[in-house]
């Protein structure tokens, strides 16, 4: 006894009308990004990043730490090699990550709302 639904094996085959249909679920449920989400897991892991990297250049020690490191203090407002530094720089770098990934998330969502015909969301 086998369960009601398409079923393929060997040998059974679907039938013209059941890849249509099927091929039209498909298409029609495209994946939405949640934005919000992808923002804070692209921010988390940004900013999880440079903590780590900052960190392990303190704990490594040495002549000069962090020497080209250091340069993210031109972009990232207070940031230095340093554990103070790190912290500043897991904000700056999870603001960065976010904005990054969110951004992404609406321009796609966008275009799969245009190419299936339907108007944009609005939030």
């Amino acid at each position: 006894m086998t369960p009601a639904g398409p079923h393929v094996d060997g040998d059974e085959q679907l039938g013209g009308d059941d890849e249509d249909r099927i091929e039209l679920t498909v298409r029609s449920r495209v994946v939405r990004i949640d934005a919000v989400v992808q923002g804070i897991t692209t921010g988390l892991l940004a900013g999880l990043l440079l903590f780590v990297a900052t960190n392990w250049l303190i704990l490594r020690g040495g002549q000069d730490v962090g020497k080209h490191l250091g340069l993210l203090r031109h972009f990232f407002l207070g940031y230095e090699v340093t554990f103070i530094g790190s912290l500043i720089g897991f904000a700056w770098a999870f603001a960065g990550g976010f904005l990054a990934a969110y951004l992404v998330a609406r321009i796609y969502n966008a275009v799969v709302d245009l190419r299936h015909g339907r108007r944009p969301e609005r939030r």
